[in-house]
C-alpha cells in the first residue's frame, strides 16, 4: 500500500511513472536492456527496457521457461495538455491555452491547485539525438477558477466550452499590454527552474497535473480517494507483484515460465501509437525475449502457444447514487476483491476458458474477486486486452480494481482491492 500511495503522488504524468518504476526495477536487481543493441539473455535473468520515455517492458527468462505470463496496464491518465504557443494575456490576466488528454471530467478540473509536468526535448549532438528530460513544477502554477453561480443564472445548457471555459490563469500582467501578446513566459520559468537556457528548449509534451496528494479517508481508513488512480494502481500492482516475486535470486528458478509486465501509453486516447498496445511493440519485445531464451524452433511455438496476458485496469464499481447505471445481476462493489471483466462485443476480452483461468487462480490462492459485465445498452470503454491479444496468440482476460469517480480529478478505491490484485498477480507469474 505504501508504494501506491508513493507512485500516486510521484506520478504526475506517463514519464514520471515510468521514471519512478525503472528506479524500483533497477533497486530489485533487474538489468536495463537497449533496443538499440543485441539482447544477451540468461537463465533466471531479469530485464527491462524502456522503447519510449513513457513505456516500460520488465521480464523475467525463468529456468527452461515453458510458457509466457504477461500483465500489461497503461501509464497514461486523463490531464490538460499545454498547447504549443499557449500563452493569452486576457484583460491583464497570463493564461495558457491547454487541450484535454483522454475523456477527464472537465468540472472536477475547477478550482484546484495545478503543478506542470511532463518531457522537455533539447537541442542534442545531432538533430536526430535530441535530448529528454523529464519535468515537474513541484508546485502548482496555475489554477481554472469557476463562475460564480450569481453569475450563470442564465446559462440553462449548463455544457463546458472548453476553449472558452477551460483556459488556467498562471500570473498576472501590467497593464497596457496587449490582448494575445505571448511573451513566452512559461518556457522562461521552466528554464530557469531547470538551470538550461530558453534557447535550447526545442520542444516538449507538458501537462497540467492535480497537485493534491492522495489520502486514505473514511470511517475505518478503507478507501484511497486523489488523482491517477486510473491507472497507476495497476501499474502499481503489476511493479510490486513482479519486484516483490523476483528480487532474490532464490526465486527466479522456481517456475518455468516467462513473466512479463508491460506498460503502454496512451490507452486514454485510444493506444493508436507508436507507444501504444495497438501497434507492433509488444510482438516485436516477445519475439526478442523468446529468441533470446531458445534457438530451438519447436521451443519457440510452444512459448508462443503456451501464453497468457492479463489486461488490468479499473473498472466500474456500483455506485450508491446511480444504481441504475450498473447490471441488474452483476453488481460490483468496492472491497469486493479484483474484477474480472467480460463483454459479449469484446470490448473486454475475457472468454470463458481466460475467465476460468482467473477463477481457478483466484480460487487456488484464496483471492477474492467479482465480475462485471456492462448493463444492457449501455456502451462501455475499450481495454488493451483486446488489442494486445491482436498482436500476440494468447488467452488473454480483463481484470482490476473496482473503482468510483473514474477520470475525475478525485478517484476512488478500497485499499483492500489493491491487495487482492498483487496477489493475483503474483499467482499468475507462479503458475
Amino acid at each position: 500500500m505504501e508504494y501506491l500511495m508513493d507512485l500516486l503522488e510521484k506520478g504526475k504524468t506517463q514519464f514520471h511513472v515510468v521514471n519512478e518504476i525503472k528506479k524500483k526495477y533497477e533497486k530489485s536487481g533487474f538489468q536495463l536492456l537497449n533496443m538499440e543493441k543485441e539482447w544477451k539473455l540468461s537463465e533466471n535473468g531479469k530485464y527491462f527496457v524502456m522503447p519510449y520515455p513513457s513505456v516500460l517492458f520488465a521480464f523475467t527468462t525463468g529456468k527452461s521457461p515453458e510458457s509466457v505470463r504477461i500483465a500489461a496496464a497503461h501509464t497514461d491518465f486523463p490531464m490538460l495538455k499545454l498547447k504549443s504557443c499557449p500563452e493569452i494575456i486576457k484583460k491583464s490576466y497570463m493564461t495558457v491555452n491547454v487541450e484535454p488528454y483522454g475523456g477527464l471530467i472537465l468540472s472536477s478540473w475547477f478550482d484546484r491547485p495545478l503543478g506542470l509536468a511532463g518531457k522537455i526535448v533539447m537541442r542534442g549532438e545531432t538533430p536526430f539525438k535530441p535530448e529528454v528530460r523529464i519535468y515537474d513544477s513541484m508546485k502548482p502554477l496555475f489554477i481554472i477558477p469557476n463562475l460564480a453561480p450569481h453569475l450563470k443564472k442564465d446559462d440553462k445548457n449548463g455544457s463546458i466550452d472548453v476553449q472558452k471555459e477551460i483556459i488556467p490563469i498562471g500570473a498576472m500582467q501590467r497593464k497596457g499590454k496587449e490582448d494575445g501578446e505571448n511573451k513566452n513566459h512559461v518556457l522562461k520559468y521552466i528554464a530557469e527552474d531547470m538551470g538550461i537556457s530558453e534557447k535550447d528548449i526545442l520542444d516538449y509534451d507538458l501537462y497540467l497535473y492535480i497537485h493534491a496528494k492522495p489520502e486514505v479517508i473514511g470511517l475505518k481508513n478503507e478507501f484511497i480517494t486523489g488523482a491517477r488512480i486510473d491507472n497507476i494502481s495497476s501499474v502499481a500492482a503489476i511493479t510490486e507483484a513482479m519486484t516483490d516475486t523476483f528480487c532474490s535470486e532464490g526465486n527466479t528458478d522456481v517456475l518455468g515460465n516467462i513473466n512479463i509486465a508491460a506498460f503502454f501509453d496512451n490507452e486514454e486516447i485510444g493506444s493508436r501509437s507508436k507507444q501504444g498496445a495497438d501497434s507492433v511493440l509488444l510482438r516485436e519485445i516477445l519475439d526478442r525475449i523468446i529468441s533470446g531464451v531458445t534457438e530451438d524452433k519447436e521451443r519457440k511455438l510452444k512459448l508462443y502457444a503456451n501464453t497468457f496476458a492479463a489486461s488490468i485496469d479499473v473498472a466500474h464499481a456500483l455506485h450508491p447514487n446511480y444504481i441504475e447505471k450498473s447490471d441488474i445481476t452483476n453488481e460490483v462493489f468496492l472491497g469486493g476483491g479484483v474484477v474480472l471483466k467480460t463483454s459479449a462485443s469484446q470490448k473486454y476480452v475475457t472468454d470463458s476458458e481466460a475467465g476460468a483461468v482467473i477463477a481457478a487462480l483466484c480460487s487456488d490462492n484464496d483471492i477474492k474477486y467479482q465480475r462485471q459485465v456492462n448493463r444492457s445498452g449501455m456502451a462501455g470503454g475499450q481495454t488493451l486486452g483486446p488489442l494486445m491479444s491482436s498482436y500476440v496468440v494468447s488467452k488473454a482476460a480483463d481484470l482490476g480494481m473496482p473503482m468510483l469517480a473514474m477520470h475525475s480529478a478525485c478517484e476512488m478505491v478500497h485499499k483492500d482491492d489493491y491487495t487482492e490484485l498483487v496477489k493475483l498477480v503474483k499467482a499468475l507469474f507462479l503458475n
